[in-house]
């Protein structure tokens, strides 16, 4: 296997899975919005965060279950999801270039080609009181999820981690509880990312956020977010244009090969 060293290499990798990605939402009226840091890089450099090396989009349930079926990514590109793969390690899912190979810190013992996130959004209760405790539901399930899959302790209580690790729950139901406490059927006028790597309560916007989408330079081409993404942004990073601190501009731990 050929590593993969240089940002720029790796980003174009990801640049041509979003680009696959983007053909197809577009030829098959599937709507996607670039989100979280990818959003935050288009409108604040018009591409990538400097130090920035992943690519995230969000999705409407909707659409996101039917890419989920229909998107055929040809001979390099593949979706992977929780539902499918067996012993996934995330809870949304994931387009990967087949031709690579990613090692990340966070997810010893468990890899997959290089990728881009999709997100799926999710319509959540209006019900401030109901809302909260479906968020700690949620981060209930996602940590003995976590707990199951990973191969390291990410806890601070070694006991816990066993517990929690050893639960005779497989993760197949898991998936399903978790599923049916975040897939709410009827519309409400708030959603959110309800996924893990979701924001937490603060993150959620008002759905007429993503009512339409709007076109969006990134990387000198034109991709789509949703036309609310500023309010998106506020709610959910604050002053999203002021660059943080230089000790909180990180990349992901990870390594990339060819194979």
């Amino acid at each position: 296997m050929r590593p993969i060293t240089d940002i720029q290499e790796l980003r174009s990798i990801q640049m041509g899975i979003l680009d696959d990605v983007h053909r197809f939402c577009e030829s098959h009226g599937i709507r996607y919005f670039l989100s979280s840091g990818t959003l935050i890089g288009a409108v604040r450099h018009h591409g990538y965060i400097p130090w920035d090396d992943d690519v995230d989009i969000y999705m409407p349930r909707a659409d996101y279950e039917r890419f989920l079926l229909e998107y055929n990514g040809g001979e390099f590109y593949r979706v992977m999801n929780p539902r499918w793969e067996k012993h996934y390690y995330y809870t949304f899912a994931k387009v990967v270039d087949v031709r690579t190979r990613m090692l990340e810190k966070e997810t010893k013992g468990y890899s997959l080609g290089v990728y881009m996130d999709i997100f799926p959004v999710d319509y959540v209760t209006d019900n401030l009181l109901e809302r909260r405790r479906i968020f700690r539901l949620k981060y209930l399930l996602y940590k003995i999820r976590r707990c199951k899959i990973s191969q390291e302790n990410y806890l601070g209580s070694r006991l816990a981690w066993l517990c929690y690790r050893y639960l005779p729950i497989p993760v197949a139901v898991l998936n399903r509880w978790i599923e049916r406490l975040i897939v709410l059927k009827e519309p409400t006028s708030t959603v959110c990312n309800m996924t893990e790597a979701g924001p937490r309560i603060k993150g959620c916007f008002p759905a007429e956020d993503i009512a339409s989408q709007v076109d969006i330079d990134f990387e000198g081409r034109q991709y789509k977010t949703m036309v609310g993404y500023r309010d998106y942004l506020e709610r959910t990073y604050g002053d999203y244009m002021t660059l943080p601190p230089e000790d909180q501009r990180v990349t992901h731990k990870f390594e990339a090969y060819w194979l």
